[in-house]
C-alpha cells in the first residue's frame, strides 16, 4: 500500500468520527430536546386533568373573541354618537343582550370589553408575579438584615386590605389603564414573595449550591442559574391563579369609577349599568352579561392554575 493510500485510509470520511460514528448532536440542540420532551410530559400530564381541560378551552375561546375583536364588531361599536338602537331596548333578533343607556349593542360591548380585561388581568399578573419573584428570590438568596426588611414590608403588605390599597393608589395617580394595572401589581405580590422565598430557601440548602459557591459562583450565577429555574414552575403557577384576581380586581375598580373612562371594560360596563339605575329598573341584561364573563373568566383561570399546579408538584393531590 502506498503512503498517499494509506494517509487516505486513516481519514475519516464525510462526517463520520475516528471510530466510524457519526458525531451527536450539539448542546444546543440537546438542549431544545430535553425542552420539547419536558413540554409533551406536561401536555399528558395536564390533559388528564378534565377541570383544567375545560378552563383552558373556555380560555382559549374568550382569547380568539378578544382577538377578533375589530374584526368581528369593530371599534365603532363604542361610539355614543353612532348607537344603533335606542336606550335600554330589552334583548330581541337584532340585538341579543339589548342595549345599554345610550343605545349601543350590549354583546358588541362585551366582545370588546374582553380585551381591556383580559389585557388588564395579564399586565397585572405578571407585574405582580414578577415583584413576588425577585423579592421571594433575593430574600432567601441574601438572607441577614436585608431579608429581614423585606420580609416586614411583605408581611405589612400581607395585613394590608389589597383592594384599599388599589383603589388608594388608583384615585391617587391619573385613571389610565396603566394606573389600574400599576394598582393591581404591587398589592397582590406578597402571597408570591413568601412562596417563592421558601422554595429559595429549600433549593439553596442543595449540595449542589455549595458546590457552585466553592467554584467561584457569585450571586447573580446563583440566583439566576440554579435558583431560578427551580422555582420556575411555582411562578407559572402561581401566575395563572393570580391573573383571576386581577381580572376581578380590575372590574371592582372599575365598578367604583376608578378605571379609564374612555375605554370599554365588564367593569366599566356594571359601573354604567349602576349609574342607568339598571339594578332598581330591573333591566337585568345591563347586568347579566358582563357579570357572567367576569366569572366564566375568573373560574376559568382557577381550573388552569390548579391544574398546572397539580402537575408541577403532583404531591399537592389536587383532584381531577
Amino acid at each position: 500500500m502506498t503512503s498517499a493510500e494509506t494517509t487516505e485510509a486513516a481519514e475519516p470520511t464525510g462526517a463520520a468520527g475516528a471510530d466510524g460514528a457519526a458525531p451527536g448532536p450539539g448542546p444546543r440542540a440537546l438542549s431544545w430536546q430535553r425542552r420539547r420532551a419536558s413540554a409533551a410530559r406536561f401536555w399528558r400530564a395536564f390533559r388528564t386533568h378534565r377541570a383544567g381541560v375545560v378552563g383552558l378551552a373556555a380560555l382559549v375561546l374568550f382569547a380568539l373573541v378578544a382577538l377578533t375583536a375589530p374584526l368581528t364588531v369593530g371599534s365603532d361599536v363604542a361610539s355614543v354618537t353612532a348607537a344603533p338602537g335606542q336606550p335600554l331596548q330589552s334583548p330581541s333578533g337584532h340585538f341579543p343582550l339589548g342595549t345599554d343607556q345610550f343605545g349601543r349593542d350590549l354583546l358588541g360591548l362585551v366582545i370588546w370589553g374582553s380585551r381591556v380585561s383580559l389585557l388588564v388581568g395579564l399586565l397585572a399578573a405578571v407585574l405582580s408575579v414578577a415583584i413576588g419573584a425577585v423579592i421571594g428570590i433575593t430574600a432567601g438568596h441574601f438572607r441577614g438584615w436585608y431579608a429581614t426588611v423585606l420580609m416586614r414590608v411583605t408581611d405589612w403588605f400581607l395585613v394590608m386590605p389589597t383592594l384599599v390599597l388599589a383603589i388608594a393608589l388608583a384615585t391617587v395617580l391619573s385613571r389610565s389603564l396603566g394606573t389600574v394595572v400599576l394598582a393591581i401589581g404591587v398589592t397582590t405580590w406578597p402571597t408570591t414573595a413568601r412562596l417563592v422565598r421558601a422554595q429559595t430557601l429549600a433549593v439553596e440548602s442543595r449540595p449542589y449550591i455549595e458546590r457552585a459557591k466553592a467554584l467561584g459562583g457569585g450571586h447573580w450565577h446563583i440566583m439566576s442559574r440554579h435558583v431560578l429555574p427551580n422555582v420556575m414552575p411555582l411562578v407559572l403557577a402561581q401566575t395563572t391563579l393570580i391573573i383571576s384576581s386581577a381580572i376581578l380586581a380590575e372590574a371592582t375598580l372599575a365598578f367604583l369609577g376608578l378605571g379609564d373612562p374612555t375605554v370599554v371594560s365588564w367593569g366599566g360596563l356594571l359601573q354604567d349599568a349602576r349609574e342607568a339605575g339598571a339594578v332598581s329598573s330591573g333591566d337585568w341584561w345591563y347586568l347579566v352579561p358582563p357579570g357572567i364573563a367576569i366569572a366564566v373568566v375568573a373560574l376559568a383561570f382557577t381550573l388552569c392554575g390548579r391544574a398546572v399546579e397539580s402537575v408541577l408538584n403532583p404531591r399537592l393531590g389536587v383532584s381531577r
